[in-house]
């Protein structure tokens, strides 16, 4: 039986990615020298942030997007013996998106961007 887990307000549940085993070098890093990614898959996310006037503020990230995280950032739980994070949306640093496609018009300007 699979375990569905709904996070509550500005939460969200998150899959770590994992990097490649060998790096440039053709040099394999064992399990033990490893470190855990800080880049991950949103698997679920809370209804939003509320305020005093009980308003509700939609999250910036949705279901599906890959971001990147704090090394110390949210909660491990292991759901079904899968290991996942619950973070708060404050917790994540950006949200990643393929070079080859475009949310907006070409002229948006991204980070790292040559003029």
């Amino acid at each position: 039986m699979a375990t569905k887990l709904t996070p509550l307000h500005d939460r969200i549940l998150v899959r770590r990615v994992d990097e490649g085993e060998t790096v440039r070098g053709g040099i394999i890093i064992p399990d033990s020298a490893k470190e855990k990614p800080q880049e991950g898959v949103v698997i679920a996310a809370g209804r939003g942030k509320t305020n005093e006037k009980g308003e509700t503020f939609p999250l910036a990230v949705k279901e599906g997007d890959r971001i990147l995280f704090g090394k110390y950032a949210g909660n491990e739980i292991k759901l079904d013996g899968e290991e996942f994070l619950i973070m708060r949306e404050e917790e994540v640093l950006g949200i990643l998106s393929a070079a080859g496609k475009s949310t907006s018009d070409a002229k948006t300007e991204k980070a790292g961007a040559r003029r």
